[in-house]
């Protein structure tokens, strides 16, 4: 997902309009979840950017969309972007830890 969105709309309060916009972007997230992942791969990984106006989109993490998205109405901006990408990923494996026995 890459999209602009707009935060101010007529005849619309703004508080509804926040969460219109947060409802579609759980709504593609959860679409990409429900897709099947690779025979190698383990879970969902998204790649988050965000940028409020016409400022460069800067890298967020993904827990900090819906943080993002509330700054950008506390400070009344005219629209914001966000762009989702979702890739699969396979988890690390733990690397057991060798205990040494002490004699």
């Amino acid at each position: 997902m890459k999209k602009t969105f707009k935060l101010k709309q007529e005849n619309k309060h703004p508080d509804r309009v926040v969460d219109s916009i947060k409802y579609e972007v759980r709504k593609y997230i959860k679409r990409e979840k429900r897709k099947t992942l690779p025979e190698d791969k383990d879970f969902w990984f998204f790649n988050c950017k965000f940028a409020i106006g016409d400022d460069e989109p800067k890298v967020i993490d993904f827990i900090d969309i819906t943080k993002s998205i509330d700054e950008a109405a506390k400070s009344e901006a005219e629209t914001f972007y966000l762009e989702i990408l979702a890739r699969a990923e396979k988890r690390p494996e733990k690397e057991e830890e060798e205990t040494e026995e002490v004699e």
